[in-house]
């Protein structure tokens, strides 16, 4: 062989090798349901009870991103956004019961064919097996929180599993003793050390199934703020009106609460059985959301803290094996959570606190020790990013934005987005949310309340697959209007306020352009098309 061609050949193989070990690892951390408020680093009501030392020490040696929405704030089509950088409507995944088919997990797919050993551990939640991963580790379905069953690549026995109401299937599974939050980081620890190839940078989503709802938190928490009185919102008790809300949202019949106000259907109430854990005291009906609440937020942060601590551990390790800083971490949750707010436990709302998503940053090599960053994100924007920091450009079929602009302290770009699209589809099913839509800006936000349920009038299936057992019922049309700057707990609704008008009209206009955009207009949904046409200037 020539010799100029031997050498040639040689310093691409160098160019190649050098490229690949270049290469950040990256840790993809999510949790689910973990509310900005239950994050120190966020400075909400919560910061003072000090829920998440760890996690702000991170935080403080990387970027904390202030304005991070989901685009449906609900497990399954929040996490198959971030697989596939594309909104609900896109990708297929509108509800619970969809899932994500192999060929759509487009985030795993593209970091293997950039040369990372791929694995995911936790919580996956999207029904199929997971796709592009040389190894998995998976909870089916929602999971256990204590003694939990992993869905294995490897090394499993074939089951009968049950994943949901409405799937079942034989799957290769692993039994595992003790809590899932301790279980899942044993489980990627092990991977870290001795499963993966090791001449690869590696791609790992440990994924949390906690603080998901019911809360069950390992035993060694259970003193943990057992004497600490947790601070209240200041919209607990009574969805305080006159303003709050509108005739789709507020009332008895429509979300899940702390207290005992829902007296009708499905959803889920918490002080429904506080009179039995009171020794016999009668409480007033104020007295008894008190408790409610004390009770739901001290289980809930129970669970974080088991997330805060097995996050260390996963950080030790980084540490002892010097990887901390060529290791992109990242920290999330698959959405918001309501903590009492409006008197609203859980989520799918588009307000603040179901929709408003912690998503943190840690790489010395690029990213500035204490930085914040306020640029307007959602959770289609995640796997754009982790593709740029891989190496790979973002495929045209991805909807969401790189931000590696952002990480390196750049400005923020002249046509950057000024508002995020939201929808969330189940209407009325487990904690009786209506269906509905909307943007929000920086300032603002506008949500259009459609009052009725894709699935019973084009599919004709019964609600029984939401734990029902009859069709969910049209629920009044309306509009609300947030001005976050003057209301940021949102307890008056601008809509009717003519001071507005002029902005209402703007937000409209934004929000027409943006369904056309990204192809959510409804065209095969004609009945909800209809009521939109017929209530856009309500």
């Amino acid at each position: 062989m020539n010799r100029k061609i031997i050498i040639a050949v040689l310093a691409t193989v160098s160019v190649v090798a050098c490229t690949q070990a270049e290469k950040p690892n990256i840790l993809f951390v999510m949790c689910d349901d973990h509310a900005t408020a239950a994050v120190g680093t966020y400075g909400g009501r919560l910061a003072n009870l000090n829920p998440t030392p760890n996690l702000d020490r991170l935080a403080g040696k990387g970027m904390v991103f202030e304005n991070v929405y989901c685009v449906n704030s609900i497990c399954t089509p929040s996490r198959a956004s971030i697989m596939t950088g594309q909104y609900s409507n896109r990708n297929g995944v509108l509800d619970l019961y969809s899932s994500l088919p192999a060929e759509k997990s487009y985030l795993s797919r593209e970091m293997q064919r950039a040369g990372y050993a791929t694995a995911v551990v936790g919580k996956w939640h999207l029904k199929e097996d997971p796709a592009y991963f040389d190894y998995f580790a998976v909870l089916p379905g929602q999971g256990e929180y204590h003694d939990p069953i992993l869905h294995v690549s490897e090394g499993g026995t074939p089951e009968l599993i049950r994943f949901d109401s409405t799937l079942s299937k034989t799957i290769p599974v692993i039994h595992k003793k003790g809590h899932s939050s301790d279980v899942v980081t044993d489980v990627s620890l092990e991977w870290l050390e001795n499963g993966r190839d090791k001449s690869k940078p590696f791609f790992l989503m440990h994924h949390f199934k906690a603080p998901h709802d019911l809360f069950e938190y390992a035993k060694r928490y259970e003193n943990y703020l057992a004497d600490v009185e947790i601070p209240e919102p200041v919209n607990l008790y009574d969805q305080p009106g006159p303003y709050f809300g509108s005739v789709a949202t507020r009332g008895n019949n429509f979300g899940s609460s702390v207290s005992g106000r829902t007296k009708k259907g499905y959803a889920r109430k918490w002080a429904k059985d506080i009179a039995k854990m009171t020794d016999g005291k009668t409480l007033t009906e104020k007295e008894k959301t008190h408790e409610a609440y004390q009770l739901y937020l001290k289980k809930y942060l129970r669970c974080v803290k088991g997330i805060d601590d097995n996050l260390q551990r996963i950080l030790d390790y980084l540490g002892k094996n010097n990887l901390m800083d060529n290791t992109v971490i990242v920290y999330t949750s698959d959405q918001g959570m309501c903590l009492g707010e409006h008197d609203f436990i859980d989520k799918r709302w588009m307000y603040e606190e179901s929709i408003h998503m912690p998503f943190i940053v840690h790489y010395p090599p690029l990213v500035k020790k204490g930085a914040r960053n306020d640029w307007l994100l959602n959770n289609t924007d995640f796997t754009p990013t982790l593709l740029e920091l891989a190496g790979v450009e973002r495929p045209d079929y991805m909807q969401g934005h790189s931000v590696v602009g952002a990480l390196k302290g750049q400005a923020e770009p002249k046509d950057w987005r000024t508002a995020t699209y939201y929808r969330y589809w189940m209407h009325m099913a487990h904690h009786r949310n209506p269906a509905h839509f909307g943007i929000r800006t920086k300032r603002y936000k506008l949500i259009f309340f459609y009052g009725t349920d894709y699935t019973d009038i084009y599919k004709g299936k019964s609600v029984t697959k939401y734990g029902g057992n009859r069709f969910a019922p049209d629920t009044p049309v309306a509009w609300e209007l947030y001005d976050l700057d003057r209301d940021p707990n949102e307890m008056h609704n601008r809509y009717a306020d003519p001071e507005y008008k002029e902005i209402i009209q703007t937000l409209k206009g934004e929000l027409a352009t943006q369904r056309l955009d990204l192809g959510d207009t409804d065209k095969v949904y004609p009945r909800i098309r209809k009521i939109v046409q017929e209530n856009w200037n309500l």
